[in-house]
């Protein structure tokens, strides 16, 4: 599996690594801070047979791309496991994850995951995976007391594989 995602200004970046930081600390669960995941929201999640057919679509992106504000206004659960953050999907996070699907939705070989498809997506940022039931209780506790509302800039764009967690490539946003 592969995600093509953008990445935030370092104040944004720093103010989510706190809440993951601070998640995994309550609830024991240190998927996120031991796969080493950074702050990220994923646009597409592509099965595809090799990262080299991707590239070339990805590429084609970097100058054509704006940098953009999104702002965080909540969070949620994913049923059962997953803890994010979410910003409002405005008219900006929209037409990006458009522009994104169209570069990669005709690749030979490739499969964009149905829940990253447009007008099928939930904009999120994870902030805890494989979260137990318990672990989850202890992280909204945390969220609950820590997360307030916040503007974050969109400030680059890029391709990695998971499991663990790679950065293919990774470029500035327009």
């Amino acid at each position: 599996m592969y995600l093509i995602s953008v990445y935030f200004d370092n104040s944004s970046t720093k103010r989510i690594q706190a809440l993951i930081d601070q998640v995994a600390l309550a609830s024991g669960n240190h998927y996120m801070t031991a796969k080493q995941v950074p702050p990220h929201l994923t646009l597409s999640a592509i099965e595809a047979r090799s990262v080299e057919v991707l590239i070339p679509a990805v590429k084609k992106l970097e100058g054509t791309l704006q940098h953009g504000t999104v702002q965080f206004v909540t969070v949620g659960q994913l049923f059962p496991y997953v803890l994010y953050t979410m910003p409002v999907l405005n008219p900006y996070l929209q037409e990006l994850a458009v522009h994104v699907y169209d570069a990669v939705s005709e690749i030979p070989e490739t499969t964009v995951s149905r829940y990253y498809r447009p007008y099928s997506w939930l904009p999120h940022v994870t902030l805890g995976k494989t979260l137990s039931r318990e672990q989850m209780q202890q992280a909204f506790v945390v969220v609950q007391d820590r997360f307030s509302v916040f503007e974050a800039q969109i400030t680059e764009l890029g391709l990695a594989r998971v499991n663990p967690h790679y950065d293919v490539l990774r470029f500035p946003l327009l």
